[in-house]
């Protein structure tokens, strides 16, 4: 049997798609798009609705790819411990947008944080390119949607600010 398609690593491609679509049920669970969000105004070039699940379910996709042909790559705990950290972060702050963004519904606040999530993904880029080129340019759909989703994230705040949220 390849190596690359041992059970062990199969069963490591299943944990990484696992968690990747665990990071997306989180942040979809805090997405509420109800009166408030329909009630935003949006640039005109936002794209429609329907759109966001899939581009997400690509990307969190790709990134289940992405951590698990680094976690093949890496041949240290050290190695391990540096790919589980990059994608943990990452994933914290991904939830963290969603939850700024729709739960507390601070579009401004999201705004901040989605630079530190945008870092994140260079992060991941940089830190996994010595291991997996492959593993690493899979992450720049990822990173191209973010820093799409950010210039949307700030007409939107340019359009509707300013912002009480659910705690003002």
């Amino acid at each position: 049997m390849n190596p690359r398609l041992s059970r062990q690593s199969l069963a490591q491609l299943a944990l990484a798609i696992v968690l990747s679509y665990a990071t997306a049920g989180i942040g979809g669970a805090l997405t509420d798009l109800g009166p408030w969000y329909f009630a935003l105004r949006h640039p005109a070039w936002k794209p429609p609705d329907a759109a966001f699940g899939v581009i997400w379910t690509t990307i969190f996709t790709l990134c289940a790819v992405s951590a698990w042909l680094a976690w093949q790559a890496a041949d240290s705990p050290a190695l391990r411990r540096r790919v589980a950290w990059l994608f943990g972060v990452n994933a914290l702050l991904n939830i963290l947008w969603s939850a700024l963004y729709f739960k507390l519904q601070r579009p401004d606040w999201a705004m901040y944080e989605v630079v530190f999530l945008w870092l994140s993904i260079v992060a991941l880029i940089l830190g996994l390119w010595r291991l997996s080129r492959w593993a690493s340019l899979l992450l720049t759909t990822y990173w191209v949607w973010v820093s799409i989703a950010a210039v949307l994230n700030w007409q939107t705040v340019q359009l509707n600010a300013p912002f009480v949220g659910v705690l003002g």
